[in-house]
């Protein structure tokens, strides 16, 4: 059973930057995939990043390629969001989610494993 915590959210100008972090434990952290997700109010969960494993691999969705970059440090059982040029459009919910599937899925309902949240708020 893998225990996730997010951190790292907060409340950020349009054009700033966040980073996120999600640290895991109770679970051999290399043995799975982690991904971001987000939820703003009134709207469903959406998939934000993913990456495989072994970091090698990244999936984005498009409405952040360009301005988000996950990664991982496994020595470290902790992944990461790091959000720039952020805009209005940003603000929701973040949540941190892991699955042990070798496949980088973007449906939410493939992971077994959630965090609490982290707000992220970007305002004007």
């Amino acid at each position: 059973q893998v225990q996730l915590v997010e951190s790292g959210g907060g409340l950020v100008q349009t054009g700033g930057s966040l980073r996120l972090s999600c640290a895991a434990s109770g679970g051999a952290f290399s043995n799975y995939k982690m991904a971001w997700f987000r939820q703003a109010p009134g709207k469903e969960r959406e998939f934000v990043a993913a990456i495989s494993r072994n970091g090698i691999s990244t999936r984005y969705a498009d409405s952040v390629k360009g301005r988000f970059t996950i990664s991982r440090d496994n020595a470290k059982n902790t992944a990461y969001l790091q959000m720039n040029s952020l805009k209005l459009e940003d603000t929701a919910v973040y949540y941190c989610a892991a699955d042990s599937a070798a496949v980088i899925f973007t449906n939410s309902g493939r992971y077994d494993y959630w965090g609490q949240g982290t707000q992220v708020t970007v305002s004007s």
